[in-house]
C-alpha cells in the first residue's frame, strides 16, 4: 500500500520525459502543416473595385480546376514561339497575334483573371474574352475598348490550336520552361519550386491539355471559325464526351458569332428566349452554362463574383453611335423600321416591346443557315438539364434548356457594334443585310476593327495590317451561308432610298 505513490510518481516522470521528447516533433509537424496550409490552402482571387474592371479581369472560379499556372502561361509563347507565328512581335503580350486585347502594359489580356490557388497564381479566361472588343475611327486612330460587345477580333480556335500544339511539343517540359520562367521573373526559383512544384505543374498542365485536345479533336478538324466566332455547343458536346465520330453530318458544325450582352434586365423581365436558337429562357441558367467556357463547373463556380457580373449586366447599356447621323433621313427611316422590323426586334434600341420580340421564328420562315440550329440536339438539351443536379439549391438546377426549330428574334440594342450580321456573322454590314443574299458579299475579311460609317459595320476589305493577316470569310463554306432574312417580309425588296433611310435610323440604336 505504501509503494503506490512512488509508482505513480515514477509514471509521471516517464510521461514528462516522453512529452519533452515528443513536443519538439509535434511542434515541428504542426509548423510544417501550418506552412503547407498557408502555401497550398489559399484560394484568393484578384478583385477589382470597379465593376467594369471586374467584368474585364474578375474571376468566375475557373482558375480552380482549369487554371494555368501564371508563370508557365507566360513562358509558353516564348518556349513555343514557332507555334504562334508573329507572337514575338508583341513581347509580353504575344496573344495580340490571335486578336486578344491588352490595356497599356498589362501582362494579362482582357478576358483573363488571376487567382492564388493550391500554392500558385493561376490564370484562366472569363466572360470578357468573348464579349469585349475595340473600335477605331481610322487606321491611325487609337482603339476604343467597349465591354459587352462581341469580341470580333479574338480567334479562339487559333488560340486553342496554339495551346494544344505547344503541349505536344518536346519543349513543353521543365528543361525548357523553368529556365524561361526564371528569365521572365528575373530571379531563380526556390529549390522546392524548381525541383518539385513547377515540374509537377508542367506535367499536369500538359496532360490536361492533351486530354482536352483529344475531346476537341473532331471539332478542330472542321473549317476554321475565324475571329469573333465559336462553336459553343460543339464544345459542350466535347465536354460531355459525345461520340462525334458517330454523329450525323448535320450535327457537326454550329459556328456562330459571339453575341452582345448588354441590357440583360429587360430580357430577364420578359423571359425572352436566349441564345441564337432561343433554347433557354432563364438568364441565370444561361449565364452558368456560359461559365463552363470559362472553366467554372458546379464545384468551382465562384457564385459571389458571378452574381456581381450578372447584376452589372442587367442595366449595362451599349454606347451610342459616335459618328454623324443624318437626322432628316433617320426620321424617314423610323417609319420604314416600324413597318418591317419593330414587331420582331422592338420599338427601338432601348424599348423591347413587340409581339415577336424574344421569340423563335421557324427556320422555314427566316431561311438563314441552319447548321447552328441542327447542331443543337434534343440529346444535348437533356444532358444540359442534368448540370447542377447535385446542388442543394433547387434554383441552381438546370431545367430550361429546350430544343427549338428556328432562331430567336433579338432586340437591337447597340446594333452598330454587332457586325458582322446574322447569327453566323455572314453579312459584313447593315447595308449588305438589306440586299437579297444574291447581292451580299460572297467573300470578305473579318477581325479588323476600323469602322465603316457609311455601310454600318467594320471595314471588311482589308486583308492584313502591319503583317497581321485578317480572316478570309467564305460564305460557300458549310455553316457560313449568308442566305435568309430576305424577301418582302424583311424589306430586302425595298427601294434604295428606303434602305438608306433605314440604315441611318438603325444607327440610333
Amino acid at each position: 500500500m505504501n509503494e503506490q505513490p512512488a509508482e505513480t510518481d515514477s509514471l509521471k516522470a516517464v510521461n514528462r520525459k516522453c512529452w519533452m521528447v515528443l513536443l519538439p516533433f509535434l511542434l515541428l509537424i504542426g509548423g510544417i502543416s501550418g506552412l503547407l496550409a498557408a502555401r497550398f490552402g489559399a484560394d484568393v482571387p484578384v478583385d477589382y473595385a470597379d465593376s467594369e474592371d471586374h467584368f474585364k479581369y474578375g474571376s468566375t472560379g475557373g482558375e480552380r480546376a482549369s487554371g494555368f499556372p501564371y508563370w508557365i502561361w507566360k513562358a509558353m509563347p516564348r518556349v513555343c514561339e514557332d507555334k504562334l507565328p508573329g507572337g514575338k512581335n508583341f513581347p509580353g503580350q504575344e496573344l495580340k497575334v490571335v486578336g486578344f486585347l491588352y490595356e497599356g502594359d498589362n501582362d494579362l489580356p482582357i478576358g483573363m483573371s488571376k487567382r492564388r490557388h493550391m500554392g500558385l497564381d493561376r490564370v484562366f479566361l472569363n466572360c470578357a474574352v468573348c464579349h469585349t472588343s475595340t473600335v477605331r475611327d481610322k487606321p491611325d486612330s487609337s482603339p476604343k475598348i467597349i465591354t459587352g460587345m462581341p469580341a470580333n477580333t479574338v480567334d479562339l480556335m487559333a488560340f486553342e490550336k496554339f495551346l494544344f500544339a505547344c503541349a505536344k511539343d518536346s519543349k513543353f517540359s521543365p528543361e525548357y520552361i523553368i529556365p524561361e520562367i526564371q528569365r521572365l521573373s528575373g530571379h531563380n526559383l526556390h529549390i522546392v519550386n524548381r525541383s518539385l512544384i513547377y515540374p509537377l505543374a508542367i506535367y499536369l498542365m500538359r496532360d490536361r491539355l492533351l486530354m482536352l485536345e483529344g475531346r476537341f479533336s473532331s471539332m478542330l478538324q472542321r473549317p476554321d471559325w475565324g475571329p469573333g466566332r465559336v462553336d459553343t455547343f460543339g464544345s459542350a458536346k466535347a465536354l460531355f464526351n459525345f461520340s462525334m465520330d458517330k454523329a450525323p453530318a448535320s450535327e457537326l458544325i454550329g459556328v456562330t458569332d459571339f453575341p452582345s450582352i448588354w441590357l440583360q434586365g429587360p430580357r430577364k423581365d420578359k423571359q425572352m428566349q436566349l441564345h441564337w436558337d432561343g433554347n433557354n429562357t432563364k438568364v441565370e441558367e444561361r449565364n452558368r452554362s456560359a461559365a463552363f467556357g470559362t472553366g467554372a463547373t458546379p464545384p468551382t463556380l465562384d457564385r459571389q463574383r458571378i452574381k456581381r457580373l450578372e447584376d452589372w449586366l442587367l442595366t449595362r447599356e451599349p454606347p451610342t453611335y459616335p459618328y454623324p447621323i443624318n437626322q432628316t433621313l433617320a426620321a424617314k427611316g423610323a417609319s420604314v423600321y416600324n413597318q418591317y422590323c419593330a414587331g420582331c426586334h422592338g420599338i427601338n434600341g432601348r424599348n423591347f416591346e413587340g409581339q415577336e420580340v424574344g421569340k423563335v421564328t421557324p427556320i422555314e420562315q427566316i431561311g438563314t443557315d441552319r447548321h447552328r440550329l441542327d447542331s443543337y440536339t434534343y440529346d444535348l438539351a437533356v444532358n444540359q438539364n442534368l448540370l447542377y443536379a447535385g446542388t442543394d439549391d433547387p434554383d441552381e438546377r438546370f431545367s430550361h434548356f429546350r430544343k427549338t426549330f428556328g432562331y430567336a428574334n433579338m432586340p437591337l440594342d447597340g446594333l452598330w457594334l454587332r457586325a458582322p450580321y446574322l447569327h453566323n456573322g455572314s453579312v459584313p454590314t447593315l447595308r449588305d443585310l438589306l440586299e437579297p443574299s444574291s447581292r451580299r458579299p460572297k467573300i470578305f475579311y473579318r477581325g479588323y476593327d476600323v469602322y465603316d460609317q457609311v455601310r454600318v459595320g467594320f471595314v471588311s476589305s482589308r486583308e492584313n495590317e502591319n503583317g497581321r493577316p485578317y480572316f478570309k470569310f467564305d460564305t460557300t463554306v458549310a455553316g457560313n451561308s449568308n442566305s435568309g432574312h430576305e424577301g418582302k417580309r424583311y424589306g430586302t425588296d425595298m427601294r434604295g432610298g428606303e434602305k438608306e433611310a433605314l440604315v441611318e435610323y438603325l444607327k440610333t440604336f
